[in-house]
């Protein structure tokens, strides 16, 4: 990658910042948008050590499409991108604006990938639940970029890695998913319980939190072969591949730490990655 270059495309879009932070954010239920628990918690906690962003690119398991878009409007619209949840749900409104010049940058970085700026999409639930408790202002521009279901992990790791220099331009990038995400097996009689997980989740868990901390990122990438627990954790990758365009950004010399580390209702995971 020619960092420079790749700062030189977007130098008119964005000064120059220090590195921002890249992010994993294990998103779970929608109902954690309006609901006060440990979670959202730990989101607000981990908002109060970030850089003010100039913009947010968000990758959201919530946009899964062939290809690869990124929203290109300048006023996205909140997506309520679910069904049977309270009204109250349904009534809230994330009025970040979006970043047009971000788009086409993002566009331009990732050449000769095609990506096409969408004007249909908007915030889908994976973006907004989660960025309204690190900026319930709703003061920091955001766009979204989707992933091609098409390709697997290992396109995904370098094609995030096209993105690095959008990091010292002020933009925070966010993968919004979960790791271990089996929702046809969710005890839903046991969601209030702490940390509770079926054992294939613990152990799930467990080993990509080690894989994790030992910088083992292609073990990660080959998540199909890591055996029975993984398979059940990751049943389909959707939920998965955002956390692999936040590892693709990782630099060498970075810290990766976990926050939100717990398993809910059995057969979800809510753990989250900070690497600065």
């Amino acid at each position: 990658m020619n960092t420079l270059n790749d700062l030189h495309k977007i130098s008119n879009t964005f000064s120059n910042t220090e590195k921002m932070p890249v992010l994993f954010l294990g998103h779970g239920s929608p109902m954690n948008a309006i609901e006060e628990n440990q979670f959202v918690a730990g989101f607000r906690n981990l908002a109060k050590t970030l850089p003010q962003p100039n913009a947010i690119l968000c990758i959201s398991a919530h946009w899964f499409t062939k290809g690869t878009k990124v929203t290109a409007m300048e006023m996205p619209r909140t997506i309520h991108d679910f069904g049977g949840f309270p009204q109250e749900l349904f009534a809230v409104q994330y009025p970040a604006k979006g970043n047009p010049d971000l788009a086409i940058a993002t566009q331009e970085l990732l050449l000769p990938t095609e990506v096409e700026l969408d004007h249909e999409w908007g915030l889908d639930h994976g973006a907004w639940s989660v960025i309204k408790h690190l900026y319930p202002e709703a003061n920091v521009p955001v766009i979204q970029m989707s992933i091609d279901y098409t390709k697997h992990a290992q396109y995904h790791f370098e094609l995030a890695q096209k993105l690095s220099a959008l990091r010292q331009k002020g933009v925070l990038i966010i993968g919004s998913g979960n790791i271990v995400h089996n929702l046809r097996l969710v005890d839903f009689y046991n969601m209030d319980k702490d940390n509770y997980g079926f054992d294939w989740a613990i152990e799930a868990r467990e080993k990509t939190n080690q894989f994790l901390l030992d910088g083992n990122f292609q073990a990660l990438i080959d998540f199909e072969k890591q055996g029975k627990a993984l398979q059940l954790a990751i049943p389909t990758p959707e939920h998965y591949l955002p956390l692999i365009y936040t590892l693709g950004l990782k630099e060498k010399q970075e810290e990766l730490s976990l926050f939100n580390d717990k398993l809910l209702g059995g057969s979800l995971s809510m753990t989250s990655v900070k690497i600065m």
